[in-house]
């Protein structure tokens, strides 16, 4: 299967310690009617309820929501996993919210999201991996390759933290290891407009 960023119908965007800024510079560059959904996996405290949703809505003109499980997943929507929940994506391309056991010292895991993303989409699907501190999303990452997604690993050099994006290029070879300014342009070229 060939990977191509022809057809994407969903994005999914894995990152940890260093990627807020990122994620708040990507989703302030959309436009309000961006139409694929963006399916976020990011580490953050698991004890701390709010707050981290309501950071990005301000940087967002798209909507930003913690989903429930079984919430049907939409064109126009940005979801985040929630706070000490797994997320998965059903074939049905509902999400499913687990609290199994954690990953790589993490819950929500990025390898676990990546890798039920990449089962649904498999061609079909944008996979980003950005700055952070263990290796939670290499082994998602490499699936999603092998499934004929699209893949992408922020730029070790670029990260404030570079254990995650290492460990993904050593595990795997991706379509395309860019910058913070290199993947906001990427993501907006897939922008198709009214």
């Amino acid at each position: 299967m060939k990977n191509s960023i022809k057809n994407i119908e969903a994005i999914v965007i894995g990152g940890s310690a260093g990627s807020f800024p990122i994620i708040c510079a990507i989703l302030e560059a959309l436009p309000h009617d961006f139409n694929i959904p963006i399916l976020l996996s990011l580490h953050r405290l698991k004890n701390i309820r709010h707050g981290f949703k309501e950071a990005l809505s301000i940087k967002s003109k798209n909507k930003v929501l913690e989903p429930s499980d079984k919430h049907k997943i939409k064109q126009n929507e940005i979801l985040l996993a929630p706070s000490n929940y797994h997320m998965y994506i059903e074939l049905n391309k509902s999400i499913s919210l687990s609290t199994e056991e954690v990953i790589n010292n993490s819950r929500p895991s990025i390898d676990l999201t990546f890798d039920s993303a990449s089962y649904v989409y498999k061609s079909k699907l944008l996979a980003i991996l950005l700055s952070g501190a263990n290796k939670d999303g290499a082994l998602g990452m490499y699936n999603a390759h092998k499934r004929g997604s699209y893949t992408i690993v922020q730029d070790p050099l670029d990260c404030t933290i570079d254990t995650m994006t290492k460990s993904a290029l050593s595990l795997t070879e991706v379509n395309e290891i860019l910058n913070v300014n290199e993947i906001k342009q990427l993501i907006l070229s897939l922008y198709k407009g009214k």
